[in-house]
């Protein structure tokens, strides 16, 4: 996929206040650890995460979805009555139905002739509703819209630490599949994409390639159908945390590689790369794999975890906030879910 028209706008993100420490969620496993004689500080030596946060219990993600939008709006410059679509796009939601983007929506008073739905695809949703968008744009079918996500972790990482706890036949197998679970963190973000012709800086989306590996689909999994709201059907998330990675890391170069030959570019040629960060194992892993500059990532993985569908973008959020981009910057997003899938988007800056 190529785009000639289309920008990235503005950014928009929202972190809550509640930070959770690897080491406290590991303190309520304590008889689990000292059952089995781990040593404490294992979750972060291995993943690098020292910290996540989580929302207080009374935040809906359409709540915390609202003040990321109206933050990316009001960078944006944009007229909300210019705004033709707005995605929510995160596993996160308020309930099954309707669409959180209705809510989301309504809340941001935008035109009532804007598209608006919910698309949900694990860790990569959000840059699925930036491609969404972005076609949108290419066809001249909207001028401008925007792209919104939060997750919320407290209540699945809540269930699966109670669930380990209760299970008299706990093993170590049991604990290792619950292991990614523990990684999670909380947040909310937001982008404004507009057609050239509406732009003030010209951050040009240029575009992309996607691949999928789905025969790999039962490795990650939240069985229950859970929104938030639903208060009796917890979810509970298992993941094959070495599977994910190793297949993860076989469909990354081929999707690499195709996006460079897409784009017309070489390695060398990117300035700085965003990802979706699972662990700072992970991301050490993908660059070594892929052949990349790692001193050209930018992380947030160890104090936000893994935040699934957000994580790539708030990571970009807050590199532009901290300066890490320059005009005429070739910067890359690159993104892997479970599923698996990948897609890689390049943007000029």
């Amino acid at each position: 996929m190529q785009y000639k028209r289309v920008c990235v706008e503005s950014f928009g993100y929202e972190l809550p206040g509640n930070i959770i420490t690897s080491l406290s969620l590991e303190e309520r496993l304590a008889p689990i650890y000292n059952k089995f004689n781990l040593s404490y500080g294992r979750l972060e030596m291995l993943t690098g995460i020292r910290e996540r946060r989580f929302w207080d219990d009374d935040i809906t993600p359409s709540r915390a979805s609202i003040k990321a939008a109206e933050k990316a709006i009001s960078k944006s410059g944009v007229n909300k009555e210019d705004i033709g679509c707005l995605l929510h796009t995160s596993v996160s939601r308020d309930f099954l139905e309707p669409a959180t983007a209705t809510v989301v929506h309504d809340s941001l008073g935008l035109p009532p002739t804007a598209t608006i739905f919910d698309i949900s695809n694990a860790c990569l949703g959000f840059i699925n509703g930036m491609v969404t968008l972005a076609n949108m744009i290419e066809l001249g079918q909207i001028k401008a819209g925007i792209v919104v996500g939060c997750e919320s972790s407290k209540r699945l990482i809540d269930t699966t630490i109670d669930k380990l706890l209760k299970d008299p036949d706990i093993t170590r197998d049991k604990l290792k599949l619950a292991f990614a679970t523990l990684t999670l963190g909380s947040g909310a973000v937001a982008v404004v994409l507009t057609h050239s012709s509406l732009s003030r800086d010209g951050h040009k989306l240029l575009g992309g390639v996607t691949r999928a590996a789905s025969q790999h689909n039962s490795l990650c999994r939240i069985e229950a159908d859970a929104s938030f709201l639903d208060l009796d059907e917890l979810p509970d998330m298992h993941t094959d945390y070495e599977g994910v990675l190793k297949n993860g890391l076989k469909l990354a170069p081929d999707t690499w590689e195709n996006t460079k030959q897409e784009l017309g570019w070489k390695n060398s040629d990117v300035d700085r790369f965003f990802t979706h960060q699972v662990s700072a194992v992970h991301s050490k892993l993908l660059f070594k794999t892929l052949g990349l500059d790692d001193a050209k990532d930018f992380s947030t993985v160890e104090y936000l975890g893994n935040i699934g569908s957000v994580s790539l973008p708030i990571t970009m959020a807050i590199g532009i906030d901290q300066g890490c981009l320059n005009p005429g910057n070739k910067v890359a997003m690159l993104g892997i879910g479970s599923g698996i899938v990948c897609l890689m988007l390049g943007l000029e800056w």
